[in-house]
């Protein structure tokens, strides 16, 4: 960190700039503050040379958009970007995006501070990296933004900054006509035989970065640099001084065969089963670095907005040209904690050049300071000294994540092609193209539009000076692609023809749009083609992909017919997918605003709707049957019929309630009448949907207003139905007479009397809970997963948790209970004893409910899902089988898709759903 320049900008948006954080090939990182809300955040600006090629751009903000998707966890959530309306002068459109400050230094920082890491936290760092490639590779796309300046290590974790391979570039510069032309820091062999980039080869750069942070040098750098691809290529990896227990680890990432590296959710299992941020609590840092990453913790909260800033108004980007006669002579100084006298940096952790610095906490050593003049006069900024210089080497454009995961495809294309930012030097390598955006394309609601891909044509080769290797340049795009074609292959992304094997270039090109072809679209006319087989941890090709129209309100609820039928109901309309081909088959508005629920007999579809239910024939959705409330709880006048609570059968269960006016006393004599009263009666049901009519009825109490109760079937036995009651319809009257306990309510199946009412331990009004037909109650009790005996309350035995997590609702399966924790850990454990079986991570990292679980048809199969990903494992012994993400829209504006994965099983296939998209995956 150091005092701003001359020219730095002094505001971006809301933002105002502080410090110089870093700086990289192709963006300057600042410390700012929003001076309303006194939130620290760093921004990244890209260099104004660079951010005037419109190739650059279209980059930079597509790798804000993964930045986007990706957060959470040790991926900080964006907070503001650049708006395109905020146009200076000169017309270059401001590019600078915002995430949140957390106190971090970067990997080769670090390691110039206080050598090479210790294994505990080379596992930490390592898992957390890994975990964020899992994610990226689960969506079929690759990273390629790794190298030593864009991962940094904080108090709880590491943390990713850059999302693309210009983050990690090792050189970019604009070039005549549009051209931007860009070198990687890292490279892989099939880079250097001139093959296309996968998965596979992350894991190699990864094997590259771990092995550095083990040893702070690369494995591959003894020898003339000159002769460093031909090592890559060709030599075994020098790993002696790596620890032992990770040696096999890192040399299998390093393998140079990409058939023969581990998936990145195998690194992050190896390296901490328990996931990072597990193994990182207590702290992880060595403590030269804790002490450290404390300082400039201090630091940045000792900064001050000047006087100026404080009272500016805030809201637009400052930049040099526009506000350069207003600032002053001499950059600003930063006010220097005391903690910041005691921590000298380290020569090798040296920021890029600048001017001499004012405060003397930040002033560099005489030594570091020439060297980096040295560096800056070479064009190489911020060079990381323990790596290698790559030459004449360059990547080919991305495809799509073969050894890992299916790509999920978005179903709102647009035509604008996105970008990504590069950065200036650090150790030279090529870069691969801009990933393609899809070309507008009509499609029916049968299935998602295709994914075109481009073919982008290499110009002639750029020689470079010395130490830089020859580049290839290639022309923006003349004019919008033509429409996909949809017999191509969706797996086909970009390819390039190079005249050497160099530097590639990002960016443009003529651009042949190809379509989705390998994969079977669900369409109305032609059924889906059997799935193919599939890799190791690769999601399997769907049956059928069915997007639900854009023109019609989200889906509301799901259920399956007979296996036969997916019904789905939204504010608009119930309607039914045939299940083996995902064409939808009709439409019904009588169904708008419904519940989906199981089948109703042999022959009709049963759909709950606000004011009637409703019998469907499964061939054309036609109303057979209707039972308006009015008519069949003719004494419940204005009954609101509830959420279902559960079914058995022909039999559901749900609540309703009414209104009654309920009059007031007849006074005393000489006193005034008192006002009649409204007040809420509720009921809990049981309906026969076969034999259409009511079996039950009992008064429960009334909920929250409006005032049905909602309630949860958590076990059927064979003579009481066990209930819960969300802890969200509870009055406030019942929350504080629980004191903070949940209870589970006996109803008795043939007559509906409440039988009892109980609570659990000190399970609270929020937990998970399930039973089993056995009389055993299973609910989440702190950290910890208890079992109990649901009639006495006597504790039978206890599972131990994460810690600062607690466990989701469990699915019971035979003699297994499979389990679901918020800290993203999936298990299962004996039902009998509650012996611990096995438990893995589903390697998503952040926070939100624990992941909900679907068996499949043969119980084979686990399926765990939340608003990240689906992860499948073997319900035998945890083997994490694959991972599958829909990526949503890829419009540049497109609406992000932030609803969480549902699941349903069948036979042997789960329907996987986010908001309108359904996947139709096959699984044993």
């Amino acid at each position: 960190m150091e005092a701003l320049r001359q020219d730095d900008p002094r505001r971006f948006g809301r933002f105002t700039v502080l410090a110089r954080f870093d700086e990289g090939t192709s963006a300057v990182r600042y410390v700012a503050r929003d001076i309303a809300t006194g939130e620290s955040a760093l921004i990244t600006a890209a260099r104004p040379e660079l951010a005037a090629v419109p190739v650059f751009s279209r980059r930079f903000q597509a790798e804000a958009r993964t930045a986007e998707r990706l957060a959470g966890g040790w991926v900080a959530p964006p907070l503001d970007t650049g708006d395109p309306a905020e146009t200076p002068a000169d017309g270059a459109e401001p590019l600078w995006t915002a995430a949140g400050y957390v106190p971090a230094l970067p990997l080769a920082e670090a390691i110039g501070i206080a050598g090479p890491l210790p294994e505990r936290a080379l596992r930490i760092l390592g898992a957390g990296i890994a975990e964020i490639l899992s994610r990226v590779h689960a969506a079929g796309s690759v990273l390629q933004g790794l190298a030593p300046g864009t991962v940094l290590l904080a108090a709880d974790g590491p943390r990713l900054t850059a999302f693309g391979p210009l983050g990690a570039a090792a050189s970019a510069e604009a070039r005549p006509g549009g051209q931007l032309s860009v070198r990687l820091g890292y490279l892989t062999p099939e880079q250097i035989e001139g093959k296309e980039v996968s998965a596979a080869s992350d894991l190699f750069v990864l094997g590259l970065l771990l092995a550095y942070a083990a040893t702070g040098t690369t494995p591959f750098t003894e020898g003339p640099a000159e002769e460093a691809t031909r090592r890559i290529a060709e030599d075994e990896p020098e790993l002696d001084a790596v620890p032992q227990e990770l040696r096999e680890l890192i040399a299998s990432c390093l393998a140079k065969d990409p058939d023969q590296r581990p998936t990145a959710g195998t690194v992050a299992a190896g390296l901490a089963l328990e996931g990072a941020a597990g193994l990182a609590r207590g702290g992880w840092l060595p403590e030269p670095l804790a002490v450290a990453v404390a300082d400039q913790e201090a630091r940045v909260l000792a900064l001050e907005v000047p006087e100026e800033d404080a009272a500016a108004e805030p809201g637009q980007a400052d930049t040099p040209a526009a506000s350069e006669d207003a600032r002053p002579e001499a950059p600003r100084t930063l006010r220097e904690p005391e903690s910041a006298r005691t921590a000298p940096e380290p020569e090798d952790a040296r920021p890029l050049p600048a001017p001499p610095l004012e405060a003397p906490a930040l002033r560099k050593p005489a030594d570091a300071a020439a060297s980096a003049s040295a560096s800056a006069g070479d064009g190489d900024i911020g060079e990381d000294r323990g790596t290698t210089r790559f030459l004449n080497t360059g990547p080919r454009p991305p495809q799509n994540d073969r050894p890992t995961t299916q790509l999920a495809l978005p179903h709102e294309l647009t035509a604008a092609a996105p970008a990504a930012h590069p950065v200036q030097p650090a150790a030279p390598l090529a870069l691969p193209a801009a990933p393609v955006t899809p070309q507008p394309h009509s499609h029916t609601h049968g299935g998602p539009a295709p994914y075109p891909a481009a073919a982008l044509p290499a110009g002639p080769a750029d020689p470079a000076g010395p130490g830089q290797g020859p580049m290839v340049s290639l022309p923006l795009p003349p004019a919008p692609a033509p429409a996909p074609d949809p017999a191509a292959s969706r797996r086909t992304l970009l390819t390039i023809a190079a005249a050497a094997v160099g530097g590639l270039i990002v960016g443009g090109g003529s651009v042949a749009a190809l379509g989705s072809g390998d994969t079977a679209r669900a369409t109305d006319d032609k059924p889906a083609p059997k799935p193919r087989r599939t890799l190791p941890g690769q999601a399997p090709e769907p049956r059928w992909i069915y997007a639900h129209p854009a023109s019609e309100s989200s889906p509301l609820t799901t259920a399956l017919w007979q296996d036969k039928l997916l019904v789905v109901t939204s504010e608009s309309q119930a309607s039914a997918v045939d299940l083996r081909t995902g064409k939808r088959l009709w439409q019904r508005a009588d169904g708008a605003k419904g519940q989906a629920a199981p089948a109703a007999g042999a022959d009709l579809v049963f759909v709950a709707s606000p004011t009637e239910f409703l019998w469907l024939s499964p061939e054309n959705g036609k109303v057979v049957h209707r039972v308006r409330y009015t008519e069949a709880f003719d004494d419940l006048p204005g009954l609101t019929v509830g959420r279902l609570a559960g079914s058995s059968g022909p039999v559901i269960w749900f609540t309703g309630s009414h209104t009654v006016t309920v009059k007031a006393p007849k006074p005393k004599k000489g006193k005034k009448k008192g006002k009649d009263k409204e007040v809420v009666e509720a009921y809990f049901f049981a309906y026969d949907i076969v034999q259409r009519k009511e079996l039950w009825r009992t008064p429960v109490p009334a909920g929250r207003a409006p005032g049905t109760p909602a309630y949860r079937v958590v076990a059927e036995r064979s003579a009481d139905v066990l209930v819960r009651q969300d802890a969200a319809s509870l009055t406030a009257a019942e929350v504080k007479k629980a004191k903070g306990k949940g209870s589970v309510r006996s109803f008795d199946q043939k007559t509906g009397k409440l039988l009892w009412t109980r609570q659990y331990g000190a399970a609270s009004l929020e937990a998970a809970t399930s039973g089993d037909e056995d009389g055993t109650l299973y609910a989440a009790v702190g950290q910890d997963l208890q079992a109990f005996e649901a009639d006495t309350t006597k504790p039978l035995w206890r599972v131990e948790g994460s810690d600062g997590s607690w466990f989701g609702t469990p699915l019971i399966a035979g003699p297994l209970i499979h389990t679901t924790e918020r800290s993203r850990l999936v298990g299962a454990v004996e039902r009998e004893s509650g012996r611990l079986v096995w438990r893995r991570s589903t390697e998503v990292p952040g926070t939100g409910p624990a992941p909900s679980l679907t068996l499949s048809g043969s119980g084979k199969t686990l399926i765990a899902a939340d608003a990240i990903q689906v992860t499948a494992f073997s319900a035998a012994d945890g083997e994490r089988l694959w991972k599958f993400q829909d990526i949503g829209s890829a419009a540049p504006k497109g609406e992000t898709v932030s609803a969480s994965y549902r699941t349903l099983a069948f036979g042997e296939t789960v329907v996987v759903q986010r908001d309108r998209s359904f996947y139709a995956f096959p699984v044993a």
